[in-house]
């Protein structure tokens, strides 16, 4: 993996406007040295369950009932290994991902990176904004066209948030994951599943291996479930806090920020297995078994489960999941663009950017294609973050893994074994989507 050191000093802060802004240094004890680190996971833990990862946690509940719970709590520990790298990397070097490359590969390297990164960046928030406009649509029947410009007014959120200071932010995203988990367990004792069959869907099943059709939405799940504007966010984010700078304040900031991304994605793993339980308790046992749609699924819940209220609880879980993914994807924004071209915008300028080139294919589709093409859309924007990818954990394993650039924090050998296994089968399935798309 190699053991060289940085070809280039780390001269300059990540995320300079909100760096070492939350103190943890002067806190006495260690419950309120944790209490500080919590935060960056749950913004990291929105990408888990982004509107792109609603559709395939649908169609596998409406299709196979509880039966691929276990491949969504697979996927989850996936995250949780690399996400713990991502950490690793800001508190050992610190340098957020997008830095590293730069300081780590030669330029000619480098700006590639930077290009992928962008346009990985760019799908993200194609898929949030239109994740975003269809929850407007489902809650209060706002057309799709007038619903993602709309959604260009949450950069002014951010901006008002984070001068308020990034304790805020955090608190809005943590907010929003609050309602959409109360949301799915009032449907959830709505639809009345099966306790047993849901514990037994959390256990492994060679049922997945028999089934190509169960395999190929296992597959979709796994293959969702890392996205890499995640991984530099991550590793951004964590630099908010002021932990100090000797080794053993260092080994517990990764500590704390590793329980903190944990504890985080295990509450995204909730949701997302909410999302299926749900489906299968109300589609699968109904046989419905082709719901694949977000609108479709919304319009089901109201016969199915007998309430007015669930189709508006669905709708509103799916627009705060829309509006929390869009604010994280924009500060990712922010981390490639300072990380890689040391290019300092202001906040609100560089996010103004993003969103600009993201309601350009957004609005162009939904305008002259109408909700049908929005689909394609949504399954193109996947295809191009599949294509990220390896681009984004190649380099997080790599460099976690060299003593030269960690020094004391260096991944232990089987933690990067893990990663590096984790980070083959991600990119392999990931590709199997690209194939797959491409034949189609």
């Amino acid at each position: 993996m190699g053991n060289g050191t940085w070809r280039r000093p780390a001269n300059d802060p990540s995320l300079s406007d909100v760096f070492r802004t939350v103190r943890v240094a002067g806190h006495q004890t260690s419950w309120r040295r944790l209490a500080a680190f919590f935060g960056p996971g749950y913004m990291v833990a929105v990408g888990y369950m982004d509107p792109g990862n609603w559709a395939t946690s649908i169609a596998a509940g409406s299709k196979f009932g509880y039966t691929l719970l276990f491949i969504a709590l697979l996927s989850n520990i996936m995250a949780i290994i690399l996400q713990s790298l991502c950490a690793r990397l800001a508190i050992g070097s610190g340098r957020d991902l997008a830095q590293a490359c730069r300081d780590g590969y030669p330029q000619w390297a480098a700006y590639p990176l930077w290009l992928f990164a962008e346009i990985a960046i760019i799908a993200t928030d194609v898929a949030e904004v239109i994740g975003t406009a269809i929850g407007l649509n489902l809650l209060f029947g706002i057309p799709l066209e007038i619903g993602v410009l709309l959604t260009a007014l949450d950069v002014f959120v951010v901006l008002l948030l984070q001068r308020l200071g990034f304790r805020y932010l955090e608190a809005f995203i943590i907010a929003m994951l609050g309602v959409i988990a109360a949301c799915f367990a009032v449907q959830i004792a709505m639809a009345d599943p099966e306790w047993g069959a849901v514990i037994r869907g959390f256990a492994p099943t060679t049922e997945v291996l028999r089934n190509p059709e169960m395999l190929y939405l296992a597959l979709g799940i796994i293959g969702a479930t890392v996205m890499p504007h995640n991984l530099y966010l991550h590793s951004a984010i964590v630099q908010t806090r002021d932990y100090g700078k000797s080794t053993k304040e260092k080994r517990e900031a990764l500590k704390f920020a590793t329980i903190d991304s944990t504890l985080a994605l295990s509450l995204a793993l909730v949701i997302n297995a909410s999302i299926l339980i749900l489906a299968a308790a109300a589609f699968y046992k109904a046989g419905k078994t082709d719901v694949i749609e977000l609108g479709q699924a919304q319009s089901l819940l109201h016969p199915l489960l007998g309430s007015a209220i669930a189709p508006t609880l669905f709708g509103i879980a799916l627009l705060c999941c829309g509006l929390n993914s869009t604010v994280t994807a924009t500060l990712a924004g922010q981390t490639v663009m300072e990380g890689f071209l040391h290019i300092r915008l202001a906040p609100w300028i560089r996010r103004l950017i993003t969103r600009s080139v993201a309601l350009l294919p957004a609005a162009g589709v939904t305008l002259f294609y109408g909700e049908a093409e929005t689909g394609k859309l949504l399954i193109l924007t996947q295809v191009v973050l599949s294509l990220q990818l390896p681009f984004a954990i190649v380099p997080l394993v790599q460099f976690t893994a060299s003593r030269g650039k960690l020094g004391a924090l260096v991944a232990p050998r089987w933690l990067t074994f893990a990663a590096a296994i984790i980070a083959v089968t991600i990119i392999v399935l990931n590709g199997k989507l690209v194939y797959d798309y491409l034949l189609s």
